[in-house]
């Protein structure tokens, strides 16, 4: 590790955190795979593939740009069974997550301070809420036609109208199935199940999340051991607040070395006001807090005003309320969609918000200094990538959170 080039990468271990997925990792070295192929003959360098062996999922990268070779490792963190664990609710149990979560969001008041911040990732949360809310609407409409049908007939073959009734309760429920086994095209149980996740117990980890985020923390520590030139650590969407956490429990428990990798966190389409404006996020605010002012490591934060998912150009720390003096981080930056993609794929993506919450980790048709590829398998550290860099002059830091006590 002596003697090395503090801007120079040659080797570089990755580790992306993703949001709230219940699908294999194999899905991101595929997107990997196809987007930076994409990039690549875009942007005119090289990159390619390899299947990765040991521990942990992931795969290995070969590129070249300008003539310079790196070598990257790129591991997903995985904790897609706790998100399907969290997504095996019935019906009922889904309508009841529905309620505690409006009463965790309203009772706190957190929601009218999230519309205030961001519309968009506001409405985004209000959707489930709504269409869960018309499903059973329709359903208990469907029900009580078929219902009133069937006891017609039955009074009009001279038996009993209320046997008719009976059938009711069969109607919605069978109603409500459909919608549920349609819920791959509409997605009203997906976003359901996700904030109920992060709104259960008041914003404070789960159990079963905690002991995989100190996991992770363990997986970041061997690889900051390592010899490596940079260690960069990815979070995408509810990620990025994860990656948070672990990595201030890393740096606190003095794991990262002077001499070390230089260490690289990048935050994309961040989601940490949904969590953070909760009352038993403390956890959270704090790490915010911890993290924001650390010189161990180089955070950059990559949003953009057209994906309506995320708190787009919101830094993080200042809207939530847990800006430290000396504040250092993140850089808060702008992938802006509008001027980075042709016109004609920006039509064609406009109005597809969850393909769009994903475009941090594709290809630009014209892309600026924000090139996911060249990020995680370029020759340059994070560090050096934006050391010049201007944060956006749109990002929003007024602090809203109305709950700022940390752990």
């Amino acid at each position: 590790m002596q003697g090395r080039d503090p801007d120079r990468v040659r080797r570089r271990r990755v580790f992306y955190v993703p949001g709230y997925d219940p699908f294999h990792p194999r899905r991101y070295r595929e997107l990997y795979r196809t987007e930076s192929a994409a990039q690549a003959a875009i942007s005119g360098y090289d990159i390619a593939l390899a299947g990765k062996a040991g521990q942990g999922h992931g795969w290995k990268v070969a590129a070249t740009t300008e003539g310079h070779e790196v070598a990257a490792e790129i591991e997903v963190l995985v904790w897609s069974d706790i998100v399907r664990e969290s997504m095996s609710h019935g019906i009922l149990a889904t309508y009841l997550q529905l309620a505690r979560t409006v009463r965790a969001y309203v009772g706190s008041g957190a929601i009218f301070r999230l519309v205030r911040l961001r519309k968009g990732p506001s409405i985004a949360a209000l959707f489930p809420v709504v269409a869960l809310l018309a499903q059973l609407a329709l359903a208990l409409l469907a029900g009580w036609g078929g219902a009133w049908l069937c006891a017609t007939v039955f009074a009009a073959a001279g038996l009993p109208a209320s046997i008719g009734w009976l059938a009711m309760p069969a109607l919605v429920w069978a109603v409500l199935w459909r919608f549920r086994k349609a819920d791959g095209r509409i997605y009203a149980y997906y976003l359901m199940h996700d904030y109920a996740f992060t709104a259960q117990d008041g914003g404070a980890v789960p159990e079963a999340l905690e002991v995989r985020l100190a996991e992770f923390g363990e997986r970041i520590s061997a690889a900051l051991a390592e010899d490596w030139d940079e260690v960069l650590v990815v979070g995408h969407s509810s990620g990025a607040h994860l990656a948070v956490s672990v990595l201030a429990d890393v740096i606190r428990a003095g794991r990262v070395a002077a001499n070390g990798p230089a260490l690289g966190f990048l935050s994309l389409g961040h989601v940490v006001p949904m969590a953070a404006f909760l009352p038993r996020a403390r956890r959270l605010r704090g790490d915010l807090a911890f993290l924001s002012a650390r010189d161990e490591l180089t955070w950059v934060d990559v949003t953009a005003p057209g994906d309506g998912c995320a708190f787009a150009l919101c830094d993080p720390v200042s809207v939530c309320g847990v800006a430290p003096e000396g504040k250092r981080w993140p850089l808060v930056i702008s992938a802006a969609f509008t001027q980075t993609l042709s016109p004609e794929r920006w039509r064609a993506l406009r109005w597809r918000f969850f393909r769009l919450h994903f475009q941090y980790l594709c290809a630009f048709d014209r892309p600026r200094d924000y090139d996911y590829f060249q990020i995680t398998a370029g020759p340059r550290t994070l560090a050096s990538r934006f050391r010049d860099r201007s944060p956006s002059k749109s990002r929003i830091e007024v602090p809203l959170n109305r709950f700022r006590d940390v752990a």
